[in-house]
């Protein structure tokens, strides 16, 4: 294996214009590598083409559907990959984006991801601090940053008092707890939010909340690099009050833009602070209030950070090479357990 190139198949199918740019400068870092041939997902790739490690991302992709019966297609087609994986013997490697499960599965999907958790060679968390399984063979490779993403894309100048939150705007993500947090600050104060609500009840209530505050501004949808990029570099401070945050591509965007962000309090974020500089990652324990927001807003004003974040240990040439030697290591670690279990089988059946 260390003398050819390493075959990886990705479950993300091939970048479009709405692809995650994590994912994009991942599959560039990783071909750039040289000793690393990445194949994009699509089900007939994935059940007949020769690959040496299966790498997944958000298993629960691959089991859900727009509607029941691609749900239940998708489903019998991920049946049919498991078996694969099971009976090649093909490692699997899984990025652990997220520490819980989605909202709303059926006990059907809930079985298919559990079996993608059992046949999972090794993992790959985005920081140190990932709770893992007992025994659980894992590395770390941390988060790229989004400088080079974003280079050349036209910034805007700073406005005094502008919060600003951009992203997928989803329950967890306390859109609601933002506005309503918001709508106590001085009338100096001012706050822009652009995103995809994940459902139309969610777009509805955040708007209800804003409504006849024109200090609030709304923009519902996806969001090009230059609305992202807008909607960053005009606030004082991004806002991201997410419920639970552990990995958060978000708070990497607005650091690699220059941005201070305002996040919550955890052991996690306490880490990303000491990383990039104390000035750049404000956190606050507890619940989003208007004192909140007050109080970081007077700090970013009176002691703004100075230079730029330090974002040295996060350069994509250092993520590629870590993703080729995990794939690696995982290919050692499937051939190992493969000996052992056939020596065990003979052991068994020795007389």
């Amino acid at each position: 294996m260390t003398d050819r190139r390493i075959v990886v198949l990705q479950s993300f199918p091939e970048p479009r214009a709405t692809t995650n740019p994590y994912i994009v400068m991942l599959a560039q870092a990783i071909r750039a590598q040289g000793d690393a041939e990445l194949l994009t997902f699509s089900w007939r790739t994935a059940l007949t083409r020769r690959y040496d490690v299966f790498h997944i991302h958000w298993p629960e992709i691959l089991v859900e559907g727009r509607t029941p019966l691609r749900a239940l297609v998708r489903q019998l087609l991920t049946t049919l990959l498991l078996v694969r994986l099971a009976v090649l013997r093909i490692p699997v490697v899984r990025t652990v984006h997220n520490l819980e499960l989605p909202e709303g599965i059926n006990r059907r999907q809930r079985f298919l991801l559990g079996r993608f958790a059992r046949l999972t060679t090794l993992r790959i968390t985005l920081n140190p601090l990932t709770p893992l399984p007992e025994g659980a063979e894992a590395v770390t490779i941390l988060h790229g940053h989004y400088r080079g993403w974003f280079e050349g894309v036209p910034r805007r100048s700073t406005v005094p008092g502008r919060l600003g939150y951009f992203g997928l705007i989803r329950r967890y993500k306390n859109v609601e707890g933002l506005v309503a947090a918001f709508r106590g600050l001085p009338r100096d104060a001012s706050l822009q939010i652009g995103g995809r609500p994940s459902t139309p009840e969610l777009a509805a209530d955040i708007t209800a909340l804003a409504a006849g505050d024109d200090r609030i501004s709304l923009s519902f949808g996806f969001l090009t690099d230059e609305e992202l990029v807008a909607i960053a570099t005009a606030a004082q401070l991004v806002v991201l009050p997410y419920r639970e945050m552990h990995n958060s591509g978000g708070t990497l965007a607005a650091l690699s833009l220059d941005r201070p962000v305002l996040i919550p309090d955890n052991d996690v974020n306490r880490a990303l602070a000491a990383e990039v500089g104390e000035a750049w990652v404000r956190r606050y324990p507890g619940e989003l209030t208007t004192e909140v927001l007050l109080h970081a807003l007077e700090a970013v004003r009176d002691d703004p950070p100075t230079g730029r974040p330090d974002l040295s240990a996060r350069e994509w040439t250092a993520v590629g090479a870590e993703h080729v030697g995990a794939y690696r290591r995982a290919v050692q670690l499937a051939g190992a357990r493969s000996h052992a279990t056939a020596a065990a089988q003979r052991r068994r059946y020795s007389w």
